[in-house]
């Protein structure tokens, strides 16, 4: 079949957006740690004919000007990876897909956010207001979406609306933000020696008590409300009396006020649990907030008409991501996919490269729907 100049242009971007996914994929950036993978990208955008800068929190931001009236749009791909500055970063090409850490989630969407800017470019799309796009921190782990909140901060008033995309899941479109409170349970003892000193109440024991406790807490099923504990640390040694102990807690509900509520209740366990010379204490880490963009937003209508163009059945759905910032202060946000894959958060993180194709136009056709944004 003969194939158009405009298709033969993006089927021959797969394999260029693949591979500037794994160069930048090889660039450590661990939430907070972002710099050297935002001036690679910096730098690619500029090599484009682009102009870019940093932001002061550290994002790279690009802005196409329009040339119509038409509120502007957002495009946003995080930097920041969950893993280490330590981890050894490596890439593994096999038949049909790529591995490695990160490359899912998320150097392939900020390698197609330079791919759209040459589509954009390549086929002169006008468009009737500005584009922005944004490779931005601070959306991993304790990251607390600062890049995306600066973002909205900075633009929110030209904003018609957000676009989060991330390299997995194509097919989704996730428009309800899942909340989140994440919180530090510090315990402090007096300490002492395993057998001189035992009785004294160890920091670890009570600690340990507290999550317990925890478990034990009612939540609903709907609206879908979670707790985790994902780290805990302290003590000395094996026959000390532990004088410290601490845990990192995450909260999450896609309704503010059943997360509000569970916070409450972590606090009055923490206080409950209290024992003779025992301190307990909750630091605040992050929060992300819950909402929802409306499925008869136009943005969400759009992202679901493109991706039946393209022959996939969109799957709404919830997820904590960058759009959350952007529903948070009223604009219209969701978070779109490129491609399949698995892994993610894993050395083993694994995208296939043939659907790519289809994330791409899909990319390509959001932006050009932008009239009904």
């Amino acid at each position: 079949m003969l194939l158009s100049k405009e298709d033969s242009v993006i089927r021959e971007a797969c394999v260029r957006t693949i591979n500037v996914a794994c160069q930048i994929a090889l660039v450590p950036a661990p939430t907070f740690e972002e710099g050297e993978r935002a001036e690679l990208v910096c730098e690619l955008f500029r090599e484009r004919g682009a102009s870019p800068f940093i932001d002061d929190v550290g994002n790279v931001v690009v802005r196409r000007r329009g040339e119509g009236e038409k509120r502007a749009l957002l495009l946003a791909a995080h930097l920041d990876t969950v893993f280490p500055r330590t981890t050894p970063l490596t890439i593994e090409r096999g038949e049909g897909w790529v591995r490695g850490p990160g490359i899912g989630d998320n150097a392939l969407g900020v390698a197609a956010l330079l791919t759209l800017w040459d589509f954009l470019e390549s086929f002169g799309v006008v468009l009737p207001g500005d584009l922005v796009l944004a490779a931005n921190v601070g959306e991993e782990g304790l990251g607390n979406l600062r890049g995306m909140r600066a973002l909205v901060d900075q633009f929110g008033r030209e904003l018609g609306a957000a676009v989060a995309v991330e390299g997995h899941n194509l097919g989704r479109v996730t428009h309800i933000a899942v909340g989140s409170i994440r919180l530090r349970l510090i315990v402090r003892g007096p300490g002492g020696h395993s057998w001189g000193n035992f009785g004294t109440p160890s920091a670890i024991h009570e600690l340990a008590r507290i999550i317990c406790a925890l478990t034990e807490l009612p939540v609903p099923r709907s609206p879908k409300t979670t707790y985790n504990v994902g780290m805990i640390d302290g003590g000395v040694s094996v026959n000390t009396i532990a004088p410290f102990a601490q845990a990192v807690i995450d909260l999450r509900s896609i309704d503010p006020r059943e997360l509000q509520r569970l916070s409450r209740a972590v606090e009055e366990l923490a206080a409950r649990q209290r024992a003779a010379g025992v301190e307990v204490e909750l630091e605040l880490l992050g929060e992300r907030p819950a909402g929802e963009t409306p499925v008869d937003a136009p943005v969400v209508r759009t992202a679901l008409q493109v991706l039946r163009a393209l022959g996939i059945e969109p799957v709404l759905d919830a997820s904590s991501t960058d759009a959350n910032a952007a529903i948070a202060a009223g604009i219209p946000a969701i978070c779109i996919g490129l491609t399949r894959g698995r892994g993610s958060h894993t050395l083993e993180e694994t995208i296939e490269i043939a659907p790519l194709e289809l994330g791409l136009r899909q990319l390509l056709q959001l932006v050009r729907a932008f009239p009904v944004i």
